[in-house]
């Protein structure tokens, strides 16, 4: 992937393309920090799933990503509520996500009930439902149940998935549930997620300039890693440092192209 650098990551123009780049699927960047070519849209309707708030317009993705869900849905054995993917080129939106750049990642909404076939227009204010009790020690038994715990090993346990995020306190009663088991491994804490679960996907075959995150540590994460979302030191406000502000991140230099393109 290039060096040099394409401007600042800023949502405008991004959040406002309606269609996708033409062309093969390619991925550039990270998924904080990227762009995608050739997305195709998931369908809003499908076996085990319904798309909510489509007039976002994020329900585009790469096309491993777009398989996985139409599997994943059709596996589950549940309705499911899927949510944000990425843009119809990616990059930064104007709200709600840092990530979610390059489609590859995938909101999974928690919510288990049997739901009828709903209009799209319904569809777009569907409230959600935190899972975590109010001081986010773990999970709120009366609504947090094994099938939720299945549902997310289900996730973790595909081949292609990077990761899973949910918010710690989901994390650490899987961890009481489920303590030393491998696909807790890929389950990682996260703030928020407290009502859906974020799966990501690794980079796809074809995309050169696609960039992962971190390695995940080894281990469960059943472990002082976990406890530390409960210290003071989590809990308190993220402040920016005296000074000038730091330089605005900036998206790979081949995002430009993607934005331009036909």
């Amino acid at each position: 992937m290039a060096l040099f650098l394409a401007g600042p990551a800023s949502a405008q123009g991004w959040s406002t393309v309606q269609a996708p780049s033409s062309g093969p699927a390619r991925v550039i960047g990270t998924t904080g920090l990227g762009c995608i070519a050739g997305a195709v849209a998931l369908p809003p309707e499908g076996a085990g799933y319904q798309v909510v708030r489509l007039s976002r317009n994020r329900n585009w993705g790469h096309p491993d990503l777009i398989r996985f869900i139409q599997s994943f849905a059709g596996r589950s054995g549940q309705d499911l509520w899927i949510g944000d993917l990425a843009q119809p080129r990616g990059g930064p939106m104007s709200s709600g996500h840092l990530s979610h750049q390059v489609g590859l990642d995938v909101d999974i909404w928690l919510d288990l009930r049997r739901k009828p076939a709903s209009s799209r227009t319904a569809r777009e204010n569907i409230p959600e439902t935190s899972l975590v009790l109010p001081d986010q020690s773990g999970v709120d038994p009366a609504r947090f149940t094994e099938a939720h715990a299945r549902l997310i090993r289900l996730a973790a346990e595909t081949p292609g998935v990077d990761r899973v995020l949910v918010n710690h306190g989901i994390k650490r009663s899987l961890c009481a549930m489920h303590r030393g088991e491998a696909w807790l491994h890929r389950v990682r804490p996260w703030r928020g997620h407290d009502s859906h679960m974020h799966v990501r996907l690794r980079c796809p075959a074809g995309s050169s300039d696609c960039r992962e995150g971190a390695a995940i540590p080894a281990g469960d994460g059943c472990d002082a890693s976990l406890d530390w979302w409960m210290s003071e030191d989590a809990r308190r406000p993220r402040l920016r440092p005296p000074g000038p502000p730091p330089p605005r991140p900036q998206l790979p230099a081949a995002c430009a192209a993607v934005l331009r393109a036909p």
